[in-house]
């Protein structure tokens, strides 16, 4: 199973995750790295699936986040380049995995940066990517009240690592989302 492709990795997230929230969270994530695959003109899929695959124990193992998720992928075969880049998303809170590359660096910046998108598109009366704009994840990005849990020093981190400025990242995560609004949950 070391070369996963896309239903492969979707079938083993299933396995472990559930609930709909999560999923979606998945999908919103892949949707963001493949955006920014795109941005740096690497191979989609293997990031897509980096994305998807980052929180496959989440569900049914929180207090073991990240390492049960190692262990799982391990015992399946799954190619060390997912299991590292699912390390580093939570590097500095559950791991000591450093983001080096730009895929590591980017699910570590995409994974939070994504639920602010998805929580901005919830106060739209449509509830539509559609509608989300750079401006609005901004002004929300800056009310500290607003989705509280998200971090957004991780986000920043994540932008420092990767060299480019918080309003770039937000329009690429936001222009993936919408090419994959479906299956985002939009």
């Amino acid at each position: 199973m070391a070369e996963l492709t896309e239903p492969e990795a979707w079938e083993l997230l299933c396995e472990y995750t559930k609930g709909p929230a999560l999923r979606k969270h998945a999908r919103q994530v892949e949707a963001c790295m493949q955006a920014m695959a795109k941005h740096f003109r690497q191979q989609e899929e293997p990031w897509e699936i980096a994305g998807m695959l980052h929180d496959l124990d989440y569900e049914m193992y929180p207090d073991q986040h990240c390492l049960k998720a190692k262990e799982i992928m391990e015992q399946k075969g799954v190619d060390p380049v997912y299991i590292r880049a699912m390390l580093c998303h939570a590097w500095g809170d559950r791991t000591d995995a450093k983001p080096e590359t730009e895929m590591e660096k980017s699910l570590f910046t995409v994974d939070e940066l994504s639920g602010l998108i998805n929580a901005t598109c919830l106060v739209y009366p449509s509830k539509s990517i559609d509608d989300c704009t750079r401006k609005s994840v901004i002004k929300k990005f800056k009310d500290k009240h607003f989705s509280a849990k998200i971090d957004r020093d991780h986000i920043l981190q994540g932008c420092q690592m990767l060299g480019m400025p918080l309003e770039d990242v937000v329009d690429i995560c936001i222009e993936g989302m919408k090419e994959n609004k479906e299956a985002c949950g939009f």
